[in-house]
């Protein structure tokens, strides 16, 4: 008994709490009655984003992002930009930070770096896998108890901008969570690609990642529209960060996209499209519309990260990556 360790690792550590306020109350009932009704999961693909390991973190790791990027080099862009904008708005020509944030900057744009360290600060590109909850009724949509727009504030058509409830959020896998929460990453533990449509390389990746990063955190729900297909549910926008926000989305995408297609869309079907569209926006908290026999629905995304011994993975060999770096800023005064 010697060799036992009297502490597991922060990457294998679930700390559970009860937490007594009524709202956390009735997040938990909710998630109860969500994994009744829909006690399967489907895993979609990758997302990713970058996150800063700082000395007053800790071992833990603060996201920067949405992670909501396709691509891993989108992620790499963005961690490009926000280290240009660092130097330009936080240093000034000839401090020693500045020359370091120019050198990361200059290695961003020639190399698909995943890591790099400025000063005393860590950077990493971080991957996430998206999925999704069915069940007997179809897929899962928004939960009553999740965060949205007070109908006073909700916009249509026009620029919104929702809080992210994403970017900032500590990474942790030691940090203390709900009861539902932590029995949800429990069982998330063993969630890897098995579809034989996915790639063997893929597969072989993410059952590889189970080892090396056996650890789960989920981050905050996303939320967008999908078109139920023949035998599947098919994602047609980027991810929001309320149910508001893709309800907008998809009134966009009925009353602005859909009518200006031309040919492909005949007049009669784009007046149509538009009045389905105002009448969805009439309706401010509808999450399903049929129009010209296409159905749609608000659906909710969630996403997890795998955390191993130093941190929140980092992408695959196997995940796609179709264009490479190249310099998106103008060059800096040193």
């Amino acid at each position: 008994m010697a060799d036992h360790q009297r502490n597991a690792p922060r990457h294998l550590t679930f700390r559970v709490t009860r937490r007594e306020d009524p709202v956390s109350e009735v997040t938990e009932q909710d998630a109860i009655r969500a994994a009744e009704r829909y006690p399967h999961v489907v895993i979609r693909g990758p997302v990713f984003g970058f996150a800063e390991q700082r000395p007053e973190d800790g071992p833990a790791w603060r996201l920067l992002d949405d992670v909501t990027d396709g691509f891993a080099q989108h992620a790499r862009d963005g961690l490009n930009s926000h280290l240009w904008f660092r130097a330009r708005d936080e240093t000034a020509p000839g401090d020693r930070l500045r020359a370091q944030l120019r050198e990361a900057v200059s290695r961003l744009e020639r190399e698909p770096v995943n890591e790099l360290t400025v000063g005393d600060t860590r950077y990493r590109i971080v991957r996430g896998d998206e999925f999704a909850r069915i069940g007997p009724d179809g897929i899962e949509g928004p939960r009553p108890t999740d965060p949205d727009e007070p109908a006073a504030d909700l916009s249509w058509g026009e620029r919104r901008s929702s809080p992210s409830r994403t970017r900032g959020l500590l990474v942790d896998h030691a940090r203390p969570t709900g009861i539902m929460e932590s029995i949800q990453r429990m069982e998330l533990l063993g969630l890897r690609y098995e579809a034989p449509r996915i790639p063997a390389e893929a597969r072989a990746d993410s059952a590889t990642a189970l080892a090396t990063h056996p650890g789960v955190v989920l981050l905050p729900a996303t939320f967008t529209f999908a078109e139920r297909k023949r035998s599947s549910w098919e994602p047609m926008a980027a991810l929001q960060p309320s149910p508001h926000e893709a309800r907008a989305t998809l009134y966009d995408y009925l009353a602005e996209f859909l009518p200006k297609l031309g040919q492909e869309v005949s007049e009669d079907d784009a007046r149509v499209y538009a009045e389905a569209a105002e009448e969805f926006r009439a309706r401010p908290r509808r999450d399903e519309i049929t129009v010209l026999g296409r159905r749609f629905q608000i659906i909710r995304v969630e996403r997890l990260i795998r955390i191993g011994p130093d941190g929140p993975e980092t992408p695959r060999p196997s995940d796609l990556d179709p264009y490479g770096p190249c310099p998106i800023h103008r060059p800096l005064p040193e």
